[in-house]
C-alpha cells in the first residue's frame, strides 16, 4: 500500500486491460510506490538530525536556503563568525576540519601545491611547477641550468689603489692626529649647540619646564570655605588654587591697559585688570597671569597659570583681599582669540564674579584661556556696588606671555646690526 500523500490508499482495485503497454507502466507505478518510504518517517529523521546540528551549522543551513547569493553568504558569515567568542571560534574550526577530514589539504585551501609535498617544506631552488592538468599540479624536477656568474666591472690594479686610499684617509691607518681630535672636538661642540638652541627654542615653553613648577606646595589643605577668622588683617592679595597646589600674590596696582605696564606688573604675580571690580564689589574682577615664560624673562612667576587648564567646572580658587578670602566656584570656560576683550566686562546673570585669563597653549600666545567663577563665600549680597571707571578707554586685547625666546634673540641680533 503506498503512503504518498499524493496517492491516498485506496481499496478500489485497478480497472482491468487488455492493452500490455498500459499494464507495464502500471506495474512499474504501482513498485516505484511501494517501496517508497513512509513521509512521516523521513520527516521524523530530519527533525532529529536538525537537533543533531551546531547552532552554527543551523546558522549556515538557513543562510544557504535563503536564497542570497554567494557574497552575500560570505559576508553574513563573516560578520556572524567575529562576533562569537574564542571558544565558539574554535567549536567553529572543530567543526570544518571533523567535516573535512579526507580531503586533501591542497583543495581544503586551494594551494597549487603539487600533491605528495608538506606546505611547510620549501621547495628546492631547482623546483619550477607546471600549469595544472586535470586539477593536478605535476613538479618539474628538471635541474635549472645555473647562470653564469658575472665578473665585477670594477676590479684591478686601480680600483685597489683607490681603496687603499680610502682607507688611510679615513682611519689614518689607525694613527689619530691633533687634526682629528680637533675634528672631533669641533662635532661635538656644534651638536651641543644645536641641541641647546632647539631646548631654548622649543622645550622651554611649557613642554618640559613648565609642567613641573607649581609656585606654592603649601595649600593642598585648604578648606573647601574659608572665613575671615582664618585670615589674617594684614595677609597679602593672593589667589589660591588647591586643585594645581598654586597660591600667588595679587597685584592691584596696575592702573593702565599699556601692554608694558601690564608685563611690568606681572613680574610680582598675577594682575588685576584696571576697570574690573575688586574682590566684594558686585560685578566681574578680571585677573591675568603668565602660563610660561623662556628662561631670559625677568620675574619669578612666569608659570603662574601653566596647570590653569587642569580647572574644570566645579573647581574652587580663592582671592585675599582686605583681610578676607573671597570662594569662587568656576561655572564656565573658553578659549578666546587675544582681541576678545569682552570676557573682562560683568557675566550677565551673575551677582558677583572673577574670571581667570592665561595664554593658551601654555607658552604661546595664539589663544587665551578664560575661567568664569561665581562668588559663593561669603554671600554676595553683602556686596558693596561697583565704582565707577578709574581708567579711560578699552583695551585693544588681552595681555601675553611676554617676548618670547625668538623675539629676544631678533632684537639682540637687530641692536648688533
Amino acid at each position: 500500500m503506498s503512503t504518498n500523500p499524493l496517492f491516498p490508499p485506496s481499496d478500489k482495485p485497478a480497472e482491468a486491460t487488455n492493452d500490455p503497454a498500459v499494464a507495464l507502466i502500471r506495474s512499474k507505478v504501482s513498485r516505484a510506490y511501494s517501496e517508497e518510504p513512509n513521509a512521516v518517517q523521513e520527516l521524523a529523521e530530519v527533525q532529529s538530525t536538525q537537533r543533531l546540528l551546531s547552532k552554527h551549522q543551523r546558522y549556515m543551513q538557513t543562510l544557504s536556503g535563503s536564497g542570497k547569493s554567494l557574497a552575500e553568504i560570505q559576508t553574513a558569515w563573516h560578520k556572524y563568525y567575529i562576533t562569537l567568542s574564542d571558544p565558539e571560534k574554535h567549536e567553529v574550526w572543530q567543526e570544518f576540519y571533523a567535516a573535512n577530514q579526507h580531503t586533501p589539504y591542497q583543495k581544503l585551501f586551494q594551494k597549487q601545491q603539487p600533491i605528495g609535498r608538506s606546505p611547510l617544506v620549501p621547495a628546492p631552488a631547482n623546483f619550477r611547477p607546471t600549469p595544472a592538468e586535470n586539477g593536478v599540479v605535476v613538479a618539474d624536477h628538471t635541474p635549472a641550468i645555473p647562470k653564469p656568474q658575472k665578473k665585477p666591472i670594477f676590479d684591478g690594479p686601480v680600483v685597489q689603489q683607490i681603496k687603499q686610499k680610502l682607507s688611510s684617509t679615513i682611519s689614518a691607518n689607525g694613527q689619530l692626529t691633533i687634526k682629528h681630535h680637533l675634528q672631533s672636538l669641533g662635532f661635538g661642540l656644534a651638536s651641543g649647540m644645536v641641541v641647546l638652541i632647539l631646548f631654548l627654542f622649543t622645550f622651554f615653553n611649557e613642554y618640559i619646564i613648565a609642567p613641573f613648577i607649581q609656585p606654592s606646595r603649601n595649600v593642598s589643605s585648604t578648606p573647601i570655605i574659608l572665613t575671615s577668622n582664618t585670615v589674617a588683617a594684614d595677609a597679602p592679595p593672593s589667589v589660591t588654587i588647591p586643585k594645581i597646589n598654586i597660591q600667588i600674590p595679587l597685584n592691584f596696582s596696575v592702573t593702565s591697559y599699556n601692554e608694558a605696564d601690564v608685563e611690568n606688573g606681572l613680574k610680582g604675580g598675577v594682575v588685576h585688570y584696571p576697570n574690573t571690580v575688586m574682590p566684594g564689589q558686585n560685578g566681574n574682577g578680571a585677573y591675568f597671569g603668565h602660563s610660561s615664560g623662556n628662561i631670559f624673562n625677568n620675574g619669578k612667576y612666569k608659570f603662574a597659570f601653566t596647570l590653569l587648564h587642569d580647572l574644570t567646572t566645579g573647581d574652587i580658587f580663592y582671592i585675599t583681599y582686605g583681610g578676607k578670602t573671597y570662594a569662587y566656584q568656576i561655572f564656565a570656560r573658553e578659549i578666546v582669540p587675544p582681541s576678545d576683550v569682552g570676557v573682562i566686562n560683568d557675566t550677565q546673570g551673575k551677582q558677583a564674579t572673577a574670571t581667570l585669563i592665561t595664554c593658551d597653549p601654555p607658552g604661546i600666545s595664539t589663544n587665551r584661556l578664560v575661567l568664569w567663577g561665581e562668588q559663593i563665600s561669603p554671600s554676595p549680597n553683602t556686596n558693596a556696588a561697583a565704582p565707577a571707571a578709574t581708567v579711560s578707554g578699552q583695551p585693544t586685547q588681552l595681555a601675553d606671555n611676554g617676548p618670547s625666546l625668538w623675539n629676544r634673540f631678533v632684537g639682540w641680533a637687530e641692536f648688533w646690526n
